[in-house]
């Protein structure tokens, strides 16, 4: 009976061992592991991917992991998810779990719940008073927080990271419109809010749950390790700062924006929209969407914006030359202008799109559909399957902008009048695409001119030799290293 059981025992370890190799080459050779060994970079190995495979291709993992993603940048496959069959691609329960950091807010719900976030965030952004506010702390902000601290770093000719500094003034600046409270990140000293610094924690743990299998991914989050405790101390972060926030405003004393998604949840509790908690938690679902998007979005662009104009300086001079034509001869000084001003800045706005084109803030959406649909590619995707669009390959793509494509190149956003060159969404998708298109374009190319406009007026910004400016390996398309540079005050 003894010799029977080693004997069983030897087996069984010769078996494991055997499968063990045997798995192991299979996972080595494996699509997969390919994507594995690239994660450090793995924007640039998906649409290298990509454009090898006309902009479609479909990745399968090993049988037991159950991996299939369909993965694609082709604009008319973008065109027919996200307007044509928009109803057939929602995010998914698959989704909502990946995000579920996110809860009902407008980025992760779909359907009654989605339909409610947009109406209620449409009429607080389509008020006659939001552009007047947002303007106005713009401003404050910029004027308080900005120059201060960009005057202190030339000042003292410190090394500065434009990345944290544009993420701080995002998050102060939304933080303030939204809430009416400023957290006070952007001063010299950096303080660290740990709110603040969430949003780019969470971002990676976010990017590898596409990629990981869902069981190592969930045991990760159990045993409260790697990117999934990461991912948890970001939660932690999140409603530590908003629930006291929202605890604080009394019943006659609330802020339109927490009337605004309070009617919504009362109005329509008991009827088509299934909330996944009470007020409370609606509320600090639907405020972190708000403050998600006002913080990363601009914040990205603007970081990406400094690194295209700093390696090419002509850029540079062109909006500078444009500010002091269009904005300075009023008072022949620095002034802040107005909304309806900034429309005069054409080059700085193409540059803009020319840095979302190369750089969009989201780089990647996941869509499941509903039922079974074939693409105008010709591919076929099963009912509940994944597909990943990579829109950071839509814009890297010569079938899509030409063999230029990889080159910074502004003029080609101003048509021969000296406005604005359209594109169509599914081609230009940096604030998504169809129904779900971002409903704050506006307000952020507002932000953005502002910012940007100052800065170049009144610093040199100069790149440090050496600094390797390259996309993080998340979701939001931040820059790995930051933004070193050095300020050098113009004559202001």
């Amino acid at each position: 009976m003894a010799i029977f059981q080693y004997s069983h025992i030897i087996f069984i370890t010769l078996c494991t061992i055997y499968f063990i190799f045997y798995f192991k080459r299979i996972i080595r050779n494996s699509p997969l592991a390919k994507v594995f060994r690239n994660m450090h970079r793995a924007h640039e190995k998906i649409t290298q991917v990509l454009n090898e495979r006309g902009g479609t291709y479909l990745l399968r993992g090993p049988w037991f992991f159950r991996i299939e993603i369909l993965f694609t940048s082709d604009p008319a496959n973008i065109q027919h998810i996200f307007s044509k069959r928009f109803s057939n691609y929602p995010k998914g329960t698959e989704f909502r779990n990946k995000f579920e950091i996110l809860g009902d807010g407008i980025f992760s719900s779909d359907f009654e719940m989605w339909e409610l976030q947009r109406r209620t965030i449409l009429s607080l952004i389509s008020h006659a008073k939001f552009h007047t506010s947002l303007e106005r702390n713009v401003w404050e902000k910029i004027e308080t927080g900005l120059i201060p601290v960009l005057d202190y770093f030339s000042g003292q000719g410190i090394v500065v990271d434009l990345q944290e500094i544009f993420q701080r003034f995002a998050f102060d600046n939304i933080c303030q419109l939204v809430l009416e409270y400023d957290p006070g990140s952007l001063s010299a000293a950096l303080p660290y809010i740990p709110c603040e610094k969430a949003f780019s924690v969470a971002l990676q743990p976010l990017m590898y749950r596409h990629v990981l299998p869902e069981r190592i991914w969930k045991l990760q989050k159990w045993l409260k390790i790697g990117n999934e405790k990461k991912l948890t101390e970001s939660w932690k972060a999140f409603d530590d700062f908003l629930y006291p926030i929202i605890s604080s405003k009394e019943k006659n004393n609330r802020l339109d924006v927490f009337t605004a998604f309070e009617n919504a949840y009362e109005n329509n509790n008991n009827n088509n929209v299934n909330f996944s908690g009470d007020l409370r938690k609606f509320l600090r679902d639907s405020l972190l969407g708000l403050l998600f998007a006002g913080r990363d979005t601009t914040s990205t662009c603007i970081t990406w914006l400094f690194y295209l104009i700093a390696t090419n300086p002509l850029s540079e001079s062109k909006i500078l030359d444009e500010i002091e034509r269009e904005i300075i001869p009023v008072k022949n000084e620095w002034r802040f202008f107005n909304i309806e001003e900034s429309k005069k800045l054409v080059y700085l706005h193409a540059c803009l799109c020319e840095s979302l084109r190369l750089f969009p803030p989201l780089a990647l959406e996941y869509k499941s559909p509903i039922e079974s649909d074939t693409l105008p590619s010709g591919h076929f995707v099963s009912r509940n399957s994944k597909v990943v669009i990579s829109f950071y390959t839509v814009g890297r793509s010569e079938s899509v902008w030409g063999k230029d494509c990889l080159e910074f190149k502004p003029e080609r956003w101003i048509t021969p009048r000296g406005g604005i060159k359209h594109e169509p969404s599914y081609k230009f998708p940096a604030f998504n695409v169809g129904p779900r298109t971002c409903l704050g374009k506006e307000m952020s190319f507002i932000q953005m001119k502002m910012v940007a406009a100052t800065i170049v007026y009144r610093y040199r910004v100069r790149l440090v030799d050496g600094h390797l400016v390259v996309p993080r390996d998340s979701l939001m398309l931040h820059a790995k290293n930051g933004l070193k540079v050095r300020l050098f005050e113009r004559n202001v």
